[in-house]
């Protein structure tokens, strides 16, 4: 950007009185623990310890003192201001010889310009001496006394807040109006609101199916006098031109025409900034390449079309993890899984997993907690858009509801309809013994699931706006009984961010069940029926603790459930956030749900944001417990309960 001046002047549920400890290591994530002795780093997160380069690994050492100075009354600006010193934020790691500092110095300088250019101040003066001289009137190699570190002094006059005055657009520009850029008169005329007004044009050409487009002005003159800004911008657009010839490279193991065919740019499609985008994310999510880049050539092709090709690096395929956890109700647990991401050219995955749980509280090995499985999944099945996915799982459940011994197999398909909606259909046989509040039974079920899913959140792992919403048939065959039943379920949850940075995030959710033709709950497999309580429902009880209950006081499922949640997501610093939050819930035995005997929970959690998702750690209470149940709960896990 030119700017010109008219006159000189930048998870786990713990149920009961339980408190659980989790560790974990994964090889595919390479934790590591790195720099000094006392610094450990796990998925890249330095969780204690420092992290900085020693003294004796800069060459020729000089450490410096910095103050930073500013008439700026804005506590934005002056955050801003604060942000972008270099010698401010690094001021405890020395740098190389007497040079370094001034080179550091000449740097922080044009990054503090820029910081008051992004806040629409155009006059603003950074002044910075080193050692009591100003940095332009050092000689080329200067020399300082090293007996202390060397004083640093940035002083920062601000100067007016600069406004929109004229603006012009050209080119194939000429005709857009400039407030819809966030150019209108009177506006701040901060650089950055200039630069994404040009970009914008640009990109809405080229979404008009226009590759080529460029911006070929963008000029911004200063008027000290007025304190104005005059812009002039102009745009030129280039033909329309479809996707053209797709080339990929970098590729090994993985087919290259696999890669063009889950990318889904195909030739003589419309060309688009979004499909483009959409095509690397998608190619990304396979977790077969450490990098995609989808280059555009610089002009057209003899047809008129836009030849481009994806670039590729493949990342490790083959990955493994163990993991630990200890409970003082359940004990100790382990588990480790296996995986292998590209078994033959067309990113099939496959991954073998299993668990041992409840060490040291079982009475006997047949009372451990086991689970065994396998899942095989194949991307662009049949055509890019669907997933099959076959798996075997073999487990033991031992909540305080049931003890159930079952082993699944299951094949579906998911197939994606558009960016946001799925639909999934498969197949499953399930044989299942249990010792529940009817006894002991044993089942064999037949099951089609069918399943919608609609996500339209902004961000899989920490949304602030959008909604997310699943509709869920299950019709179903107890074989032994001869007992046909279908279980309907749905859920919605909704986001809304408030504050320009959405500091503050308000988000709900709503899910409910019922069952057809369980007109006897006793032939109805225990994992089939409904109960709520824990992290995953109503937080605050014990793990399935809400459901109906007999007689003998034991807890039979139901044929029905429904379940709230809402909380208030508070952002306290950018990593650090808290979550007041309440639920609330019901399982009746009927079709229709109780609603007289609703329970909740309140609490509050803490969040702790990484580039993989916020560590959750959230503690709650039942408002209205059961008569010798669970006194408070402790949750633990990674990304927002929903």
């Amino acid at each position: 950007m030119q700017i010109r001046g008219k006159a000189p002047k930048t998870g786990i549920a713990y149920r009961r009185t339980g408190i659980v400890l989790v560790v974990a290591a994964a090889a595919a994530f390479s934790p590591a623990m790195v720099g000094n002795a006392y610094a450990f780093k796990l998925f890249g997160i330095n969780f204690f310890g420092k992290d900085e380069p020693a003294a004796d690994q800069v060459p020729d050492p000089v450490r410096y003192d910095v103050t930073l100075t500013t008439d700026a009354v804005d506590p934005d600006l002056k955050e801003a201001l604060e942000n972008s010193s270099r010698l401010v934020s690094d001021k405890a790691q020395p740098v190389s010889g007497d040079l370094g500092v001034v080179v550091k110095a000449r740097d922080d300088r044009d990054r503090l310009i820029a910081a008051l250019y992004e806040k629409a101040r155009y006059g603003g003066v950074v002044t910075i001496t080193v050692d009591g001289k100003n940095i332009d009137n050092l000689p080329p190699n200067p020399t300082f006394d090293r007996a202390k570190p060397i004083a640093v002094a940035v002083n920062v006059a601000a100067g007016p807040i600069f406004r929109v005055g004229e603006v012009q657009f050209g080119g194939d520009a000429a005709n857009r109006n400039p407030a819809d850029y966030d150019l209108a008169p009177g506006a701040q005329a901060g650089s950055l609101v200039v630069i994404k007004a040009g970009d914008k044009l640009v990109e809405e050409m080229k979404e008009e199916g226009r590759p080529l487009a460029k911006l070929t002005k963008r000029e911004v003159i200063a008027d000290h006098r007025t304190d104005t800004v005059d812009v002039v911008l102009s745009v030129e657009s280039g033909p329309i031109a479809p996707i053209g010839t797709v080339g990929v490279t970098g590729s090994k193991s993985v087919r290259p025409d696999f890669i063009q065919s889950y990318s889904r740019l195909d030739k003589g499609d419309r060309y688009s900034p979004e499909a483009l985008k959409k095509a690397g994310d998608r190619l990304r999510a396979l977790g077969v390449f450490s990098s995609v880049t989808i280059h555009e050539a610089e002009g057209l092709a003899g047809d008129g079309s836009l030849p481009m090709t994806i670039e590729v690096s493949e990342g490790k395929q083959r990955y493994f993890g163990v993991g630990a956890q200890y409970s003082t109700i359940d004990g100790f647990g382990v588990n480790g899984y296996w995986g292998h991401r590209n078994l033959f050219g067309g990113a099939e995955g496959l991954r073998i997993e299993g668990a041992v749980g409840r060490l040291g509280e079982a009475s006997g090995v047949s009372d451990l907690d086991y689970s065994a499985g396998i899942t095989f999944t194949k991307p662009g099945i049949f055509v890019p858009e669907a997933t099959l996915t076959a798996s075997i799982l073999a487990k033991t459940e031992n909540p305080d509801a049931y003890n159930a011994k079952l082993v699944t197999a299951s094949l579906g398909i998911a197939y994606e309809l558009n960016d946001r909606d799925t639909i999934t259909g498969s197949g499953e046989v399930s044989w299942e013994k249990d010792d529940d509040a009817f006894g002991n039974n044993t089942y064999l079920t037949f099951a089609l699931p069918f399943q919608f899913d609609r996500d339209a959140r902004d961000n899989k792992f920490d949304p602030t706006e959008g909604y997310r919403a699943m509709a869920k048939v299950t019709p179903s065959c107890e074989s032994y009984s001869g007992t046909f039943f279908s279980a309907f379920e749905g859920s919605i949850s909704g986001y809304y961010g408030l504050g320009a940075e959405d500091r503050i995030v308000l988000a709900g959710k709503v899910a409910a069940g019922f069952l057809v033709g369980a007109d006897d709950l006793e032939n109805i497999p225990a994992t089939r029926r409904f109960f709520a309580g824990g992290g995953g429902s109503v937080r605050g009880y014990g793990y399935q603790e809400i459901s109906p209950y007999n007689a003998a006081n034991e807890e039979t499922g139901g044929a029905s459930y429904m379940t709230a949640s809402f909380e208030t997501r508070v952002k306290i610093t950018d990593t650090i956030g808290i979550v007041p939050f309440i639920d609330v819930g019901t399982v009746s035995a009927d079709v229709a749900p109780d609603f007289s005997d609703f329970r909740a929970g309140a609490g509050i959690g803490i969040r702790y944001a990484t580039p993989f998702g916020p560590l959750r750690l959230d503690f709650a209470v039942p408002l209205n417990k059961y008569e010798g149940g669970t006194n408070y709960g402790i949750y633990a896990g990674i990304g927002q309960s929903f």
